[in-house]
């Protein structure tokens, strides 16, 4: 248990670097500005109790006593909105803190301007634990189905107790260092009072920003931008994993050997019975259905719930493959198991599948039934189901959209359907300007790399390729002599590295392999040099100059354009390259 207590407290600092923090950092960061001493204190302690206590009582309390637990959302909401006017606003406060003084026996300031400021960050924090919706790993994952069957043990508040502390403590340094940086600034120490009111307008936005749901809009443009924020919680989450104790925990504290696998997936050689639909409290787009009748189908069950970013980022693959096969035998199921008990509401979810475009059947498990039938552990997750009822392909997270693709196509061919082999053009979030989709963000390193080709020649751990190596699609390939590692690929003067790609704009994070050294990569484009009107900020006169480790903007079509092939020449010394993004 100790080695998951640790593990759940190093995914919970590293929560500071992911998207789902970033709607309640403006509000967090407030606390260090206005107040005093201890108002960061009670705000990381009121986000640690209420976030425990709900996430864990929640579901019991509302099977008691039936109320929609949207309303303590609506609650939390208006208290951010109402302590950000406070700030704004001086007056209204002052006048609010002679009302609260009349009422109460303890003559506190409510702001606690010149006090202590304890009481207004606790109640600031109770808010954003009862708003804060953290990116779900299998910890988190596993805390969620405990709680939501009322399986909740001491090792379970626990685990949960060590993920919230290990959020909370660089949310605490956060905000103490905001405070001494404007307490120690003369020149800030001077508009302390204008500050105070900016942060009070960024609550008040902040709350309207959640009320509204654009705050999960920001966190998946967050995650589209810096694509790699998306794997900092599943990096810990899946080690946690591998220890064989959150199954433990899962089973009551009976120790199972865990046979998780690092790469999640099924061969399609292999059959294992899928289980029946169970639990299953509403059906949305669709009549109840069972396996049984679907027999005969391709189907895909695919785990998600609305708040989770992750799942949001792989609804327009989704979409699009149901889209493209439901007429050949092909049906996907959305089973919608809830995160957060406020997630149970069906109506939140019927506003989601229509924002989403979502058209296939949607089950709801709220009880998570049909999650523990299938022994899930993820949101997303993906369960392939040949015709013949037997599970024959999974697939945890984002990405390998192509792949899930391909193990489609070859299932509804074993049911007898002419399948085209042309896939969705790499299937990606969104169309780029002009139409079509644009390529998802490709990898150079040897972990992740899935379409890198086997090298033809290798010594001293550097990896000759004589021709463009090209698979899937002949997406991309590299030429000359590279040295491929498990993050990156490191190329020589005088190498290359070619790359069929969809979408407006494309870029590339590269670094000089030598301290202090400026390397040139020249750029062509459809086998010409790039012009001015293709090349991307940081290509001067069709040459990239590599000084530092960062992401270079190589094409820009500016609306003149949506896909061709990059060549990319490396000139002078090693330049170490990481991955691809795109818009």
């Amino acid at each position: 248990m100790t080695t998951l207590l640790i593990f759940a407290f190093l995914s919970g600092i590293v929560t500071i670097f992911a998207p789902c923090i970033w709607p309640i950092l403006p509000i967090v960061l407030s606390a260090g500005v206005s107040g005093g001493k201890k108002k960061p204190l009670g705000l990381v302690t009121g986000l640690a109790v209420s976030f425990i206590f709900f996430t864990l009582a929640l579901a019991s309390i509302v099977k008691v006593i039936p109320f929609d637990p949207e309303i303590l959302r609506y609650v939390a909401v208006f208290i951010i909105g109402f302590l950000g006017l406070v700030l704004l606003v001086p007056w209204f406060g002052d006048k609010l803190e002679v009302a609260v003084s009349r009422l109460s026996s303890v003559g506190g300031r409510f702001t606690s301007g010149n006090g202590d400021g304890f009481k207004g960050g606790f109640i600031t924090g109770v808010a954003l634990g009862l708003i804060w919706t953290p990116c779900a790993g299998p910890i988190l994952a596993a805390v969620a189905t405990l709680a939501a069957t009322q399986a909740v043990g001491f090792g379970t508040i626990l685990l949960i107790t060590a993920y919230v502390v290990g959020v909370c403590v660089p949310l605490y340094i956060l905000t103490l260092v905001g405070g001494k940086v404007l307490a120690r600034t003369r020149v800030l120490s001077a508009y302390t009072g204008t500050i105070q009111k900016v942060f009070g307008a960024v609550m008040i936005v902040s709350a309207i920003l959640i009320f509204t749901g654009y705050d999960r809009k920001l966190q998946t443009s967050i995650l589209e931008k810096f694509p790699s924020y998306g794997s900092f919680l599943y990096t810990f989450d899946k080690k946690a994993e591998n220890t064989g104790q959150l199954e433990s925990l899962r089973n009551g504290g009976e120790a199972v050997k865990n046979t998780q696998k690092e790469v999640l997936k099924v061969d399609l050689t292999s059959k294992k019975p899928a289980p029946e639909f169970v639990g299953i409290s509403n059906w949305l787009n669709s009549e109840a259905l069972t396996l049984k009748e679907l027999r005969g189908k391709v189907v895909l069950i695919d785990f998600w719930t609305y708040t989770c970013i992750n799942c949001i980022r792989t609804l327009p693959h989704t979409t699009a493959l149901y889209e493209k096969y439901k007429d050949q035998g092909f049906v996907i199921v959305g089973v919608h198991t809830p995160e957060f008990v406020f997630e149970q509401k069906t109506e939140n979810v019927e506003e989601a599948i229509k924002r989403y475009n979502i058209t296939y059947p949607v089950a709801q498990d709220n009880d998570y039934a049909t999650w523990q039938a299938y022994n899930n552990r993820y949101w997303p997750a993906v369960y392939l189901i040949d015709a013949e009822g037997n599970i024959r392909y999974t697939h945890f997270g984002e990405g390998d959209y192509e792949e899930t693709e391909e193990a489609v196509q070859t299932l509804l061919k074993e049911a007898g359907q002419d399948i085209d082999d042309t896939k969705l053009d790499a299937m990606t979030d969104e169309a780029p300007q002009g139409g079509g989709v644009r390529t998802p963000e490709t990898y150079l390193g040897s972990d992740r790399g899935e379409r890198l080709v086997s090298p033809e020649k290798i010594e001293n751990n550097e990896q000759t390729f004589t021709t463009p190596g090209a698979l899937k699609m002949n997406e991309y390939g590299f030429e000359g002599t590279w040295q491929v590692e498990a993050e990156r690929s490191v190329a020589s003067s005088g190498s290359a590295l070619t790359l069929k790609f969809r979408g407006e704009k494309v870029f590339l994070v590269m670094k000089p392999e030598e301290i202090g050294e400026n390397v040139q990569v020249r750029v062509l484009l459809n086998g010409a040099a790039i012009t001015p009107d293709a090349s991307g900020k940081d290509v001067k006169n069709g040459l990239i100059t590599v000084e530092s480790d960062r992401l270079y903007e190589i094409i820009n079509f500016q609306g003149t354009g949506k896909e061709g092939t990059l060549k990319l020449l490396f000139e002078g010394g090693k330049t170490a390259t990481y991955a691809f993004t795109f818009a």
